[in-house]
């Protein structure tokens, strides 16, 4: 029945979707949740689609809802176009409280004649106590099903104050250095399990498409994907958590991954890093916790910048990981030098600190002569 739930959802989905972009492209008009609500109401009745109706209904409409959030977030430039769901993906089905019912933690979704049994994951929560609003029930590409359950909570409490501030450079060879000279190694997740994956795709490649051998093969495919997957997302929380667990203000770059991704030399290091998920673990962590994310303009040179006079190099090579200061003759290390200038670079857009003391410019030190004011250095003119 999960099965069948599944293909249904998935039809629905791709038949609205193809109607509202052959809608909006010969028409130019835009097709609202009541005009789809009305025409799947229509396809059940209709003999080719009648086995619409053999499935519980919540589902299909909480599909028609999705989409319609996913076109609004569209027009409104916060997402890309939807796209057609495939039978290979992620399998998903919705269920709100008209239908399904949970007592004494067992669960009865429509259309089912007995209990579905599922293995608790969380030991300090009684699962006969919950209350859930919404049940989501999936099936990942390699085999394995999951139950969701959302409930209502209150807002946690935010966490209390460190009185510390931390800026963060993310990299390839390290994963991200910290403005107090802390470095978090990248772990290579993906590098770790290539041998495996090249191995199992080539058992997939000589199966005849088609075959149950194939489907076997591409199931342990699918598999060895899932584990480098879990082992990235794991990593990330932990860091994410544990950034925001330490300091009160968190300065990132605005990167531009999808952009980076396009260097065919480095866009499998850069997918494997993860930065644009870690990016949204600390801005929903940060807000729950209480916490400030600060995100600079990608464009600050950050790492041709010194942190202790504000003098630019005119250019600096990546090959370059150290670097001496022509105008204060201070020895850098590029990445805690970067993760330096990010932070001062936050701190000045938050209005923390005027312009002029972002770099620490025009500062006294003891022993040393006075550093030049922050500006730009520009060579002089080549005369022929």
């Amino acid at each position: 029945m999960l099965g069948r739930t599944f293909g249904c959802v998935r039809l629905v989905w791709n038949k609205t979707l193809a109607e509202r972009t052959h809608a909006h492209r010969t028409e130019g008009k835009r097709t609202s949740y009541k005009e789809t609500d009305a025409a799947l109401t229509e396809w059940k009745k209709t003999q080719d689609l009648a086995f619409l109706s053999e499935v519980s209904s919540v589902p299909l409409q909480q599909a028609l809802r999705h989409q319609h959030t996913a076109f609004a977030n569209f027009f409104a430039g916060r997402a890309k176009y939807p796209r057609f769901k495939s039978r290979t993906g992620r399998q998903t089905a919705h269920y709100t409280r008209s239908a399904f019912r949970m007592r004494n933690g067992e669960l009865r979704l429509a259309k089912t004649t007995a209990p579905l049994a599922f293995v608790w994951s969380f030991d300090d929560v009684d699962v006969a106590g919950l209350d859930p609003t919404m049940v989501v029930v999936s099936r990942e590409p390699d085999g394995r099903w999951y139950l969701t359950f959302s409930i209502d909570t209150d807002a946690p409490a935010p966490a209390p104050p460190v009185g510390y501030a931390i800026g963060i450079d993310l990299g390839i060879k390290d994963f991200a250095v910290t403005s107090d000279g802390r470095r978090i190694p990248n772990p290579r997740h993906l590098d770790k399990k290539q041998r495996n994956l090249a191995r199992y795709q080539r058992r997939m490649a000589r199966k005849q498409p088609g075959s149950a051998n194939r489907r076997k093969a591409k199931s342990k495919v699918a598999r060895a994907h899932r584990k480098v997957r879990d082992a990235r997302r794991d990593f990330l929380h932990r860091t994410s958590t544990n950034l925001v667990r330490e300091a009160d203000t968190i300065v990132i770059e605005d990167l531009a991954v999808s952009n980076m991704a396009r260097n065919r030399a480095l866009a499998r290091a850069i997918s494997d890093c993860g930065w644009g998920e870690f990016r949204r673990m600390l801005e929903y962590k940060a807000e729950r916790a209480g916490r400030t994310l600060i995100v600079i303009d990608r464009w600050t040179p950050s790492s041709k910048t010194c942190s202790c006079c504000g003098h630019v190099l005119e250019h600096l090579s990546l090959s370059a990981r150290c670097w001496t200061c022509p105008g204060c003759r201070t020895r850098h290390d590029r990445d805690v030098n970067a993760a330096k200038n990010i932070l001062a670079a936050g701190r000045a857009a938050a209005g923390r600190l005027s312009p002029g003391d972002v770099c620490g410019a025009d500062v006294r030190r003891p022993g040393v002569p006075r550093p030049p004011t922050a500006q730009k250095q520009k060579h002089p003119r080549r005369e022929p």
